[in-house]
């Protein structure tokens, strides 16, 4: 491989040869640059590359440690399995944009100065969007254009951030911050925005479910956890995040009840589960910063899972609202399997994936002494059993026969679950090969008697919690009503002081432009007045020529500006 070669822009560079290829060319180029980005991760070894003066700053492409190197990692299997999945898409754009979107998450994972990290940061923004305007529908396109703002918003804040701690620094080495000032706090609050911290986190549920069946998969492994490295990288022990995860845990398990959507509902349920991420980072430990990023790396397979088993159902039904489905295990078996797999292993159930990962940063808080966190963790893992371990599949699947009767999912899809499966079971039953990747020495023996004993007691209350809102009928969801979220305060009253302050602008505008229409009407009679016989300025020189055509031309590009302000702003 390549000597220092940043393995992002394998995929970047590779995605340009997309548009040059079609069908079995095409499948083998989207299934091969994954493997060889993985190639290049392990080839390299752990070190620092491509170092670099620009501008006096001091770059560092590639930089590869064990945080990174197990981010890396999973990021290159989950675009290899997203691929599998997305092979029976024809659209090049699609794949193009995907490959652009993956290499831009795994060079920034790599990246050893915030300057590269930006770049990388904003290319991940520009390029993910247009997974979601490929559904091509009204809503997708408005859903992306929310979804843009967002992302070049938290660009802008970490740029702003950035140019902030190197003045205070002179450095921009992106090593631990450390939450000191307003540099850093900027720097956090971009982070935040894309970890989706409470009351930043509405672009998720807005936009993934209005992705493309294979665009809300691969949305749903990168963006986010490209958040939680930077957190982990940058902030660890920050205890502020503690109540930011801890809420993050919470509130998405309210909203998940009562949402009809199923891939909605699993927008939410991956809020939920950053919460525990953001927790490891806040308490700092090497177990909690081993827990987030082994969290990490499991959740990306169980929710990839739930998000390709909930895309074949879509894919094939034409509808994801769980008032509309039931009974499919009649006619989509595999895909019941493999989604069952994903919601037990979210659910956190013994030799799953996600018991040995969860595991980790509850005990990280319990040994810290930080029994409310705890105790809300404990909480929240209920919640997340309820909606995403138990509605899903039940209402999928099961529940009421709605009558549908249709095809097995595709082959690749089923490939592309079973992949995601192999994970999910194989990290549980075998946890010590997920630990060995982690960033400090593992320690940690997840299958204690203590741990099993109170996962298993949250699966029966989690039972018990969805029979009782079958009970009180709060279930099965209907279209009843809309569910409200935090988003709602920018969607209309932000978004009437908006248009509020547009028409305030725009009428000052019109005012000053009419000052300077008449100031520049005055300078142009006057100069008319002087050029009669025997006048100044019917002397013609250089200088008097050159002020009439610059009058000339303020004069156009008022008028021109005036005009073009006139026009309608398209929405």
């Amino acid at each position: 491989m390549i000597e220092g070669l940043n393995p992002g822009f394998i995929l970047i560079f590779g995605a340009l040869l997309v548009p040059l290829t079609s069908g079995i060319v095409r499948s083998i180029l989207l299934l091969t640059l994954p493997v060889l980005a993985l190639v290049q991760i392990y080839t390299l070894g752990l070190g620092t590359w491509g170092h670099y003066d620009f501008l006096g700053l001091s770059i560092e492409l590639t930089r590869i440690d064990p945080l990174a190197r197990i981010f890396g990692t999973v990021f290159c299997l989950a675009a290899f399995m997203g691929m599998i999945y997305a092979l029976h898409v024809k659209d090049t754009v699609q794949h193009f944009v995907a490959l652009i979107y993956i290499g831009s998450a795994i060079g920034a994972v790599f990246a050893g100065d915030m300057i590269t990290l930006f770049v990388f940061w904003e290319l991940t923004a520009i390029s993910s969007v247009f997974l979601i305007w490929a559904s091509r529908t009204e809503r997708a396109y408005k859903a992306g254009m929310r979804y843009l703002i967002i992302q070049v918003s938290s660009g802008v804040i970490l740029l702003g951030g950035i140019i902030l701690y190197y003045q205070e620094t002179g450095s921009i080495a992106f090593n631990y911050i450390g939450l000191t000032g307003l540099a850093s706090g900027l720097i956090l609050v971009a982070f935040g925005i894309k970890s989706a911290f409470p009351f930043l986190h509405n672009w998720m549920q807005d936009a993934y479910p209005e992705a493309t069946v294979t665009g809300t998969v691969i949305l749903s492994a990168f963006t986010t956890k490209l958040a939680i490295y930077t957190l982990a990288r940058a902030f660890p022990g920050t205890d502020i995040l503690i109540p930011i995860g801890g809420a993050m845990t919470v509130f998405p398990i309210f909203y998940a009840v009562l949402e009809n959507d199923l891939r909605r509902v699993l927008a939410y349920s991956l809020n939920n589960q950053l919460g525990y991420m953001v927790i490891g980072v806040g308490i700092g430990t090497e177990l909690s910063i081993n827990g987030t990023a082994a969290h990490a790396f499991a959740h990306i397979m169980y929710k990839s899972l739930l998000f390709m088993s909930m895309g074949a159902v879509l894919f094939r039904t034409g509808t994801i609202k769980a008032s509309e489905l039931g009974g499919l295990y009649k006619s989509m078996p595999v895909t019941m399997v493999f989604c069952i797999i994903g919601a037990v292993s979210i659910a956190g159930f013994p030799l799953t994936g996600g018991f040995v990962s969860k595991a980790m940063i509850q005990s990280a808080a319990a040994d810290g002494g930080m029994i409310a966190i705890w105790l809300v963790m404990l909480f929240a893992s209920a919640g997340v059993m309820d909606h995403s371990g138990i509605k899903v599949p039940f209402f999928t699947f099961f529940a009421h026969d709605s009558g549908i009767r249709v095809k097995e999912a595709p082959v690749n899809m089923l490939v592309a679950m079973g992949f995601a499966a192999f994970f999910c079971i194989g990290i549980g039953v075998f946890p010590d090969l997920l630990y060995q990747l982690l960033p400090y020495e593992p320690t940690y023996h997840p299958y204690t008697a203590g741990h099993v004993i109170t996962s298993l007691q949250l699966l029966l209350f989690a039972v018990l919690a969805f029979a009782l809102l079958m009970r009180y009928k709060v279930y099965p969801p209907e279209l009843r009503s809309t569910n409200l979220d935090f988003d709602w305060f920018y969607r209309v009253p932000l978004k009437r002081l908006a248009l509020a302050a547009g028409r305030l602008i725009a009428t000052v505008w019109a005012w000053l432009l009419g000052i300077g229409r008449g100031i520049v009407a005055g300078i142009i009679e006057k100069t008319v007045n002087t050029h009669g016989d025997g006048k100044v300025m019917a002397r013609t020189t250089a200088s008097s020529t050159a002020v009439m055509i610059i009058v000339a031309a303020l004069g156009f590009v008022v008028v021109f500006f005036y005009r073009f302000l006139q026009q309608p702003v398209p929405m």
